[in-house]
């Protein structure tokens, strides 16, 4: 049996800050709309949690069975390792889908707008097929564009619709710049195992790009991101403060644009790029707040 601790490990918490993120920020945006609901954003966050830990335990399940994490350099995993059986790792992911369901229904009921249904259907499905399936996308290159759709545009843009039942040029520009920093982080990841992905036959997008180009590609993500909200000044010179994300954009560049740092030495870049994420989304919020 596998510890409590190796539970939370599997769970890899460095992520759950993409969980967090949009939701704070899609919540902000219905704030400065007059449309901000305590509950509506307290259950918008246990879904994309729910959904972020369901997604990690369902890669851990699938990889380990077909072999890709034979040879591991990154996290602990608990199928890889032998640490759980598969079929406890499956379960545990489909309890923590079960749990996003049951907080959207919720979301639902309070919002009415029914339609949303389909759309945690589909993200649910999304989470399974990343490498779970016969044809999983994460095998084909697509993992970071799935990534940029479901943690950066639905999570954003679902939060706050379901409070405010609009959209405002705010939250549009705040879920594409999340979005680019969740695909970042999973850039950083796939970056770090190019070499036992290409060996297991996992063909992400850093293994496409090449070594090179994909530090590269994370580097321009992740600045890009925190520079989009220049593109709002035009409304509030508040939305400057998101200039001050850039700090943090410096440690995580340093690493990946060094190719001296890999293996296990990334490991930090995704800690990194949490923190990032974290930072943006406060400091981009108070700039929706107070323009």
């Amino acid at each position: 049996m596998a510890s409590t601790q190796q539970w939370v490990a599997g769970a890899r918490p460095r992520t759950l800050p993409m969980a967090v993120a949009p939701v704070v920020i899609g919540s902000s945006a219905a704030a400065s709309m007059a449309a901000f609901d305590p509950g509506i954003a307290l259950l918008a966050a246990l879904v994309a949690l729910a959904l972020q830990v369901g997604v990690n335990y369902a890669n851990d399940y699938s990889d380990g069975v077909r072999g890709t994490d034979d040879d591991r350099v990154g996290p602990m995993r608990l199928t890889g390792s032998g640490a759980a059986e598969p079929g406890q790792v499956k379960a545990a992911a489909f309890g923590c889908f079960g749990i996003a369901g049951m907080a959207g229904v919720l979301i639902v009921l309070l919002s009415g707008h029914w339609w949303m249904l389909i759309v945690g259907a589909v993200s649910v499905l999304a989470a399974w097929w990343y490498t779970g399936g016969s044809k999983p996308y994460g095998y084909m290159g697509l993992g970071e564009v799935m990534v940029f759709v479901f943690f950066g545009l639905v999570a954003t843009l679902g939060t706050t619709y379901a409070m405010a039942d609009q959209l405002s040029q705010g939250t549009w520009l705040g879920a594409i710049s999340h979005g680019l920093i969740a695909s970042a982080l999973l850039m950083a990841n796939n970056v770090r195992d190019i070499p036992t992905d290409r060996a297991a036959g996992k063909i992400t997008l850093a293994v496409r790009l090449g070594e090179r180009s994909a530090r590269l590609s994370y580097v321009g993500m992740i600045l890009g991101a925190v520079a989009l909200p220049l593109l709002m000044l035009h409304i509030s010179p508040w939305f400057l403060l998101s200039l001050a994300s850039v700090v943090f954009c410096l440690g995580p560049s340093r690493i990946m644009l060094s190719a001296h740092h890999r293996g296990p030495a990334l490991i930090r870049v995704l800690q990194l790029t949490g923190i990032l994420s974290l930072v943006f989304a406060a400091t981009y919020s108070v700039a929706l707040l107070l323009s």
